[in-house]
């Protein structure tokens, strides 16, 4: 495997992440495009970020068609055919490069023992070995793993691994989409209706009344910001990095798999969104592991009653809640996808905003759906992710500083919508897609994804902090349920 070890990011000019001093060439050639600002972001010292997205197949996989599918989809998008160079007449400005590829220095197919005792395992660990590793910057920065293994719920694996300094996870994903069968459908995004029968003074003021909030919230979001990045810290939680230096770590991936329709079930009846429901849930959880986490730590490692509260007064939980800035998001055909200036908008097209997780033990669990509601409604109402995108072109490029970088929180989130029917990918029925990362400067992220009518949470965590992520999933599903049972209890589903 073509890999190198590596710890750094984009540095300065004489040693940029072990990028090769390449003369841009200039006869007869057009102009390279430089890296956005949001790609060199990726490739800072304290971080050097991967995207790795998991798809389960319903067949085995033919490496041979299967490459060739690549080299007519993947191939056509320019930046999979094009290297990370410094150009050195530009001062080390680092360009995109297009070079020859070959695709079987790419697609990578280990040979597996199909009768083995827990092949569950061998996936998990595979992805978690691939995580110690570090891609060339002799070749273009993505590589395909083909595990044809049968497992729970697949007849077979694909790895995607692709740096972060490429696109940011809706980019891969509407690209893998794009290549299936059928451009596959997604929830359609409801927008509140404009009352008509108000008179003009009702309609001015509600219209002013938002913009003033809007500009207030903003405010205080940036100096929210500010503050995160230079003194106001995360409580140190047995969820916590000690130290940015995690992000140098191996992670495990795991995945944990719910019905969609419990999901709706509980935001019909709560009139929320999935969103929501997701954040609720994920608060609930963890504050029930970090309870029974406390609880042990106070009876020396033994267990507690988990009715009991162990958890200390006002811990500060944030997370970086990353959130698509397109301005027409969607999945277009694999033409379009590849234009230049397309309407996808592909790259790092993302922005993030700060959400605090309320860590506390709920009388009723639906008082998590209650502040999941009330928080995402108030950073609806707020610029903050869009400053963060422009804070990244501006100090990025011109002037490195902390507020160059994601700020020191504990977890990083992202919540996206699948398809909602099967689809196949490059010929092939898909089974699940789980999305996650590694290389990033906190112990625990989630990313969750639907899927027909299923959803995964998937985490990517560090053992050497969280060394039990089985129980975390545990903990996020029992939420879900609590919350599910609550509703049914409570008779306030909506029929």
């Amino acid at each position: 495997m073509e890999v190198e070890h590596m710890k750094g990011g984009l540095r300065s000019r004489n040693h940029n992440l072990g990028l090769k001093r390449i003369k841009v060439r200039e006869e007869n050639d057009q102009e390279e495009e430089p890296l956005s600002p949001m790609a060199r972001m990726f490739h800072q010292p304290e971080y050097n970020i991967y995207i790795v997205v998991i798809v389960g197949y319903k067949r085995l996989i033919n490496p041979d068609v299967y490459k060739t599918a690549l080299t007519e989809t993947f191939l056509k998008h320019p930046r999979f055919s094009c290297l990370q160079v410094a150009d050195e007449k530009s001062g080390g400005e680092v360009k995109w490069v297009k070079t020859n590829v070959d695709i079987n220095k790419h697609v990578k197919v280990p040979m597996v023992d199909p009768y083995m005792a827990s092949p569950d395992k061998f996936v998990e660990d595979y992805v978690a070995n691939l995580s110690k590793t570090r891609m060339s910057m002799s070749l273009p920065m993505w590589d395909f793993h083909i595990l044809n293994l049968k497992t729970s719920d697949a007849e077979s694996t694909v790895v995607v691994r692709v740096h972060h300094s490429l696109a940011d996870g809706t980019s891969l994903m509407a690209l893998l989409l794009s290549c299936s069968d059928a451009l596959p459908s997604f929830p359609a995004m409801k927008k509140k209706p404009i009352s008509r029968g108000a008179g003009w003074f009702p309609i001015w003021f509600w219209k002013s009344w938002s913009v003033l909030l809007l500009m207030w919230n903003t405010l205080v979001d940036i100096w929210m910001c500010v503050a995160t990045t230079y003194f106001l810290k995360d409580t140190q939680t047995p969820l916590k990095a000690p130290s940015s230096d995690v992000a140098f770590t191996p992670r495990r991936i795991v995945r944990r798999t719910f019905s969609l329709d419990d999901v709706k079930l509980v935001k019909n009846a709560t009139h929320t969104t999935v969103n929501d429901v997701v954040l609720a849930m994920t608060q609930a959880g963890l504050s029930c592991y970090l309870n029974r986490k406390y609880g042990q730590a106070k009876s020396d490692g033994e267990a507690r009653e988990s009715c009991e509260n162990n958890l200390p007064n006002n811990i500060r939980l944030t997370a970086t809640l990353f959130i698509n800035l397109r301005t027409s998001p969607g999945i277009y055909a694999l033409e379009e996808m590849v234009k230049k200036n397309s309407k996808a908008e592909w790259g790092n097209k993302i922005g993030y905003v700060l959400y605090p997780f309320k860590i506390e033990l709920k009388d009723n669990p639906l008082d998590y759906i209650r502040d999941a509601k009330a928080k995402i409604d108030r950073k609806k109402a707020t610029l903050e992710a869009k400053f963060r995108m422009f804070m990244a072109k501006v100090f990025v490029r011109f002037y490195p500083t902390k507020l160059a970088k994601f700020p020191s929180t504990t977890m990083w989130f992202s919540n996206v919508a699948g398809p909602q029917e099967p689809i196949s990918i490059l010929g092939n029925q898909v089974a699940f897609i789980a999305p996650s990362i590694y290389g990033q400067p906190v112990a625990l992220t989630i990313h969750v994804v639907s899927y027909v009518n299923k959803m995964s949470m998937v985490l990517s965590v560090d053992e050497n902090i969280i060394a039990d992520p089985y129980q975390l999933c545990d903990d996020l599903e029992d939420a879900l349920k609590l919350i599910k049972n609550c509703v049914i209890g409570e008779g306030v589903i909506d029929n």
